[in-house]
Order: C-alpha cells, then structure tokens, then sequence
C-alpha cells in the first residue's frame, strides 16, 4: 500500500512539473518580458506569509529529496502560503562537502546544489516567491576581521551565485547572510552587538553583497535583495544597525532592497527550552512588530520577518494550545497588516509545524498554520 502511494505521489509531482515547465519557465519567461521589476515594498507585500524549508540545505538533518521537499512546499502552497525561504550552507560543509570552496566559487554541478534549483524552479513554476540565501557560514561568522580574504569570499560567493541566477524574475530573492553573530555581535560574547566594531562590521559585509549582486547586471539590478541585523538577526537590532538611510547599502537609494529580522521573542517562551508561562501576550507581541514596522517605513525599506516560533525540545504538548496558537497567529496577522511579510520557520523538529514525509503526505501539527493563516 505505501509503495503504491509513493509511486503516486511522485507521479503527481512529475505530471506537475510537466505542465508548468510547458507553459513557461521562469527564466524564459522573463526573457521575453521587458517589464520593469516591482519595487521591495511591492515584492514583501505580495509575499504574504510564507514558510521556511528548515533543516534542509543548511545542515542536512532532513532528506534532501526532491520530491519530499516539493510535496513539502505544495502542502504550504495548498495552505495558502505565498513564499518559502530556502536556508543554504554554501562554504561550510553539510552531510562532509561544501557547495563553494574557501574563495567562495560555487560547484554548480554538485549534487546537492542540483536538488536546490530543482527545488526553487519548482517552487517559482507554482507562483511562489523564493527566497536564497546564505546560512550558518559559521567558519566566516566566527572569524570575519574586515580583511581582504573575507571580503573577497563574500563578494565572490554572491558575485558567482547571482550571475547563475540572473535570468530568472523577481519572484526569486536573495538574502546576503543569514543571522550575523560571532564577530558581528551577539549578547554574553566578546563582541557585544552595538560596539562599533559589530555594528561597523554588519552593515560592511551586507553593502559588499547587495554590491556583488548588483555588479552581475540584467535582473539583478532590480531584484529585490535582504539585508540583517545581527545578534542572530534579532528584530530589535534594526534601530542600531540601521538607524538612517545613510547607513543603508546604497545610502538608501536602493528601492529594491529589503531588511530581514528574526524574532523569537521572548527566547524564554519561543525558544525550545522555553515555558508558556513567560509568553507576554498578543498585544506586547504585536507592538514590538509595529514599532519594527514604523522604523522601516522611517528607512523607506520594508520589512520581512525571516523567521518566528515556537519550539519545545522535550514537551512538545505545550505547542498545541490556543497560547500558542494565537502567538503565531498574532505574529502573521500583524505583518499583513503592517505591510511586511512573514516566514514562519519549520524545522520538522522542535518547531515542527507538519507530520508526515514526501511518501504518505504531510499534515498540519496541532492547527497551527491553518489557524495563523485566517484572517
């Protein structure tokens, strides 16, 4: 029985891949259209809510199978969901190889990073925007000084990764570095994430990507591209990081640029160790998120929330409770209406929000996201 749904789901997929690759690719597509890119602000708006593909390409805790990971992603489009977030290692290793070496060049013809434009293709073919970016790179991270070397594999690494991309339309989005901490700040270290050496190295490292991407030419001179805050893209970091427009890439000139914030906030109720009881409610939830909101339009660069949740490492019980529940709810409901977007994270672990694998299907874990999605 189970390897009779196999065989059918797989089928399935195929025949989808067959009847959106026969009415246009998004690269061929875009070829044909002259059309000016929308702007960041129409780009996050038109994202909606989204989901992020965790524990995937970043680390390889979840198969890397294509047709898992499409099943996965038309679960969430079904659901409503108007983009996925795609977290990629490229320099550091996942599962003992790298998809770029030290210099930041990229092996196109490795197998993982095959399965990974399988999947953005997939995803862009259903009308989802796809967001890329670069992940963990704790090796980078942890040792970046503002040298030559550095700089240099930053600038290589988006510089090779945007002129393979750079036909495709704008529903494919790039994000120059996940989270920055180690030696962009983070609180309890060394580098604490409002020194000046943080905050001089954090804004340094995203003008030398959205620069690298921009310098390939054609589409990504208009694709929208995200910048971070550090200490681990914390929401609360935009006002140091980014207190005007001059310390923006681009002086603030860039329409087609964006800021990316992660909040788990507070880490003693999202985080995996976390308890219920420390949750502060949906009203102090939400006017955090504004305040966030109200800055960004201050910038004139919307707002994307890269990554939120819930996650519990041993009772996961706690999660299937309408206090949880409304947090996610509050936090996907509150961008709409501030005019960002969202991406929830699932990890298919502590913050897993779906059971299943790509054989029998996926379903939803406790009604979440078909709760946070009713508007």
């Amino acid at each position: 029985m189970k390897r009779y749904k196999h065989v059918n789901n797989k089928l399935i997929i195929i025949l989808l891949l067959v009847v959106t690759t026969t009415c246009g690719d998004p690269v061929s597509s875009q070829e044909k259209s002259s059309n000016q890119f929308p702007t960041a602000t129409e780009v996050v708006v038109e994202m909606g809510s989204g989901v992020n593909l965790g524990n995937v390409f970043e680390n390889g805790y979840q198969n890397i199978e294509f047709y898992e990971l499409a099943a996965f992603i038309s679960t969430y489009e079904r659901a409503g969901m108007k983009h996925i977030r795609i977290p990629t290692t490229w320099v550091d290793g996942v599962q003992g190889s790298s998809l770029a070496d030290e210099n930041g060049d990229v092996n196109f013809n490795h197998p993982r990073f095959t399965i990974l434009k399988q999947v953005i293709d997939f995803a862009i073919d259903k009308g989802l925007y796809v967001v890329l970016n670069t992940h963990h790179e704790r090796t980078f991270k942890a040792n970046y000084d503002g040298s030559q070397f550095y700089n240099d594999q930053i600038t290589n690494l988006w510089t090779n990764i945007a002129t393979y991309f750079k036909d495709y339309d704008h529903h494919l989005i790039f994000e120059i570095l996940n989270e920055p901490e180690g030696a962009f700040g983070h609180w309890g270290t060394d580098v604490l994430p409002n020194s000046d050496q943080a905050l001089l190295f954090t804004r340094g490292v995203m003008a030398l990507g959205v620069e690298a991407v921009r310098s390939t030419g054609g589409n990504n001179l208009q694709r929208t591209v995200m910048i971070a805050t550090n200490a681990y893209g914390n929401h609360n970091q935009i006002f140091s990081v980014y207190p005007n427009k001059a310390s923006l890439p681009g002086g603030g000139s860039d329409e087609y640029l964006s800021i990316q914030v992660h909040s788990y906030d507070p880490w003693e109720f999202c985080g995996e160790n976390g308890v219920n009881d420390a949750y502060p409610g949906d009203v102090s939830t939400a006017n955090k998120m504004r305040l966030v909101a109200e800055h960004g339009r201050m910038l004139g660069v919307p707002i994307n929330y890269g990554e939120f949740g819930v996650g519990r490492q041993v009772n996961q019980a706690d999660r299937n409770t309408d206090l949880v529940r409304d947090y996610y709810k509050t936090v996907v409901q509150t961008a709409l209406e501030e005019g960002m977007s969202s991406t929830v994270w699932d990890d298919r672990g502590w913050f897993g929000l779906v059971e299943g694998d790509g054989n029998a299907g996926f379903t939803f874990k406790y009604g979440i996201v078909p709760y946070m999605l009713e508007q």
